[in-house]
């Protein structure tokens, strides 16, 4: 009996001893697990790790701050625009501002200078009783007498010339008749002695609603047409608004590059009574914009003040 029971005590404490072993062991392996997976970061961890930064939100662009230049600010020294001023063709001028809208815009605004209508060579010069001749001298270069029907010797400057020819055949082509050219230009001096038998006649208030003082009238401009109707003989100026010839003037004038300068109803703007007689040519483009745009004056198509009366 005593040999057995050292043995089974030794057992015992070989198993007790293999027990914390044991146990000192895998609370060793526990430890190193949980170290090891506290120090792994977890996968949402590594995704935010690894991702780039979101980008900033953007709440506008910034606007470069620039000068609005318009198109035309540089169109008096363009060449064309140089060339068609010295060849005094409106259809150039025209052209090289960009088209008819943008020409009249650019004179209503005044932003060019070598478009105001201040220039009496120009085809879009206006002299009302506001706004006289700069130089009373001035005479075109270039009048010419039209080959159709003159009621006597009046000229005509050689583009109004040949459009006054072009609207009194295509009047007689269409049915309206003859027109005759009863006065076109008129020197200071003629001006100056027209005036003063008006004035003779019947006092300077009612001269000045019927005749330009000199100086002021368009008739200097060589641009300006008082016409008659004329079937076998020529009538006179009264007797052409109430004709076939003045009715179709009224409807077709345009499209030659005539416009009636003083019409009924406009006597507060321009200061003359109706003269359905009294043509005014502008040019084809400009007298269709001014035809088209219900105008009925130059004052209203060029944005000018009204002149009802003389200055001073």
């Amino acid at each position: 009996m005593h040999s057995v029971l050292p043995a089974a005590r030794h057992h015992a404490r070989s198993r007790r001893a293999f027990i914390v072993v044991a146990a000192v062991g895998l609370a060793a392996a526990i430890f190193g697990i949980a170290i090891g997976m506290a120090a792994r970061p977890t996968a949402a961890q590594d995704v935010s790790t690894q991702s780039p930064p979101k980008p900033t939100s953007v709440v506008s662009l910034p606007v470069p701050q620039l000068t609005a230049v318009p198109a035309t600010a540089f169109v008096c020294s363009l060449p064309s625009m140089t060339e068609a001023l010295a060849t005094a063709n409106v259809s150039s001028v025209i052209s090289a501002a960009g088209g008819v809208e943008q020409f009249r815009r650019a004179v209503v605004l005044g932003t060019h200078k070598c478009l105001l209508p201040d220039d009496p060579a120009s085809v879009w010069f206006v002299v009302n009783k506001a706004r006289p001749f700069p130089d009373t001298t001035w005479w075109p270069t270039d009048l010419t007498q039209p080959v159709t029907r003159p009621a006597g010797s009046p000229q005509l400057r050689a583009e109004a010339a040949a459009a006054f020819d072009a609207m009194v055949i295509a009047a007689q082509n269409e049915g309206a008749g003859a027109i005759g050219l009863n006065s076109g230009f008129r020197s200071y001096a003629t001006q100056a002695a027209s005036y003063e038998s008006q004035v003779d006649a019947a006092g300077q208030t009612e001269a000045d609603h019927q005749s330009a003082r000199p100086g002021h009238s368009e008739h200097q401009t060589g641009l300006t047409a008082d016409v008659v109707p004329c079937d076998t003989s020529c009538g006179t100026l009264d007797d052409f608004g109430a004709s076939a010839q003045g009715a179709w003037v009224a409807e077709n004038a345009w499209r030659f590059g005539w416009i009636t300068r003083y019409e009924e109803g406009s006597t507060g703007i321009t200061g003359y009574t109706a003269e359905p007689w009294h043509l005014r040519y502008i040019g084809v483009e400009l007298a269709t914009l001014y035809h088209e745009g219900g105008y009925r004056t130059l004052e209203e198509f060029f944005g000018l003040p009204a002149a009802p009366d003389y200055v001073g």
